[in-house]
């Protein structure tokens, strides 16, 4: 039986930001327990205990990547950020429908499956897997019963990571420590490829050369900025012919109508809950910088090399970044409209 300690105690060498301590603070040890029993009965029962290996060696050319844990665009793109590390090899995705449409045009994975059924004859040499929770295994069960595989987090499970630096280093790991930690520090961030599909619709819009975007909205009160207005009045009294845009998803067009409202005779253009993700990831990486909170949308930016001015809350921004990423983040403990205005526009 694999140790329990795997749970909690990262897979690789090198230290990377975490809140184990925490984790393990607040979660009792017979909870943790009790899911790596289920997680290791879980891998017998379906006949894959011996299937397990611990390197992704040269001679695996073919493999197939399971990422079904991610629950969020965001998260996506950070746990497949070390792809990168695989683009000498032939790499299918299979994914959570929510997140197929982020990699339609990738530059590493080929083929990107959502359904079983839709993998015909499926000649794998290795199987990557997210974790090992029973629905993972479960489909790389289904999909390949007799193919190895190796584990991403694996057995571990919980405690919050910086999931772009645990993707390389992991990563890193399986293919035998190819590279330095400093090297992966420097280079570690998310990719991600516009088809040229999307890029004709943004074209079309004919944005101006340069402007500010602006992501407005959010899923949780506490990373979702209420000052926009503050923020967009003092960046017009010093230039009043800048262009700002504002993206988002559908909840924030009342927040995009009331601006528009208030900023009626300035440069300002609309762009909330009107185009796809990956258009609208065209938007911000033609940005010259985006103003943003913890979202999706700020892993996307990362992503396409645009700067950032992101606003987090709870979690650090040691937690969400990399030294490969070009940001300016401010922090609050609980809420990021404790931010001022005023240090945000220090940042821009």
């Amino acid at each position: 039986m694999p140790k329990f300690s795997k749970t909690y105690i990262l897979p690789f060498k090198f230290s990377i930001p975490n809140y184990t301590q925490n984790f393990l603070n607040q979660t009792s040890v017979f909870k943790r327990w009790l899911k790596f029993i289920r997680h290791y009965l879980f891998i017998i029962l379906k006949g894959q205990k011996n299937l397990e290996v611990f390197t992704i060696s040269p001679e695996y050319k073919n493999i197939l990547w399971v990422n079904i844990s991610a629950p969020s665009l965001g998260d996506s793109l950070m746990d497949l950020s070390s792809r990168v590390m695989l683009k000498s090899r032939n790499i299918d995705l299979f994914t959570d429908q929510r997140n197929a449409h982020i990699y339609t045009d990738d530059h590493i994975f080929n083929n990107i499956y959502t359904k079983i059924e839709d993998i015909k004859n499926p000649k794998y040499d290795l199987v990557i897997i997210d974790s090992y929770s029973s629905r993972s295994i479960n489909i790389k069960s289904k999909i390949v019963p007799n193919t190895l595989f190796v584990g991403m987090f694996g057995y571990y499970n919980g405690p919050e990571v910086n999931r772009v630096l645990f993707s390389f280093h992991q990563m890193n790991n399986l293919l035998g420590y190819t590279k330095s930690e400093s090297k992966i520090n420097a280079t570690a961030k998310p990719s991600m490829s516009i088809g040229r599909p999307d890029q004709k619709v943004i074209d079309q819009i004919n944005l101006p050369e340069k402007y500010v975007a602006i992501v407005l909205g959010g899923e949780w009160d506490y990373r979702t900025y209420g000052k926009w207005d503050k923020i967009i009045e003092q960046i017009l009294a010093k230039d009043k012919q800048t262009n700002i845009i504002f993206i988002g998803s559908g909840n924030a067009k009342d927040i995009a109508k009331n601006l528009l409202n208030q900023f009626s005779e300035s440069n300002i253009l609309n762009c909330v809950g009107q185009f796809s993700f990956n258009q609208t990831v065209q938007i911000i990486k033609q940005a010259q910088i985006l103003l943003c909170c913890d979202s999706g949308l700020m892993h996307a930016a990362n992503a396409v090399d645009t700067p950032i001015v992101p606003l987090f809350a709870k979690l650090t921004p040691q937690m969400q970044l990399t030294n490969a990423i070009s940001a300016s983040p401010l922090f609050d403990k609980s809420d990021v409209n404790n931010i001022s205005v005023k240090s945000i526009l220090e940042k821009i």
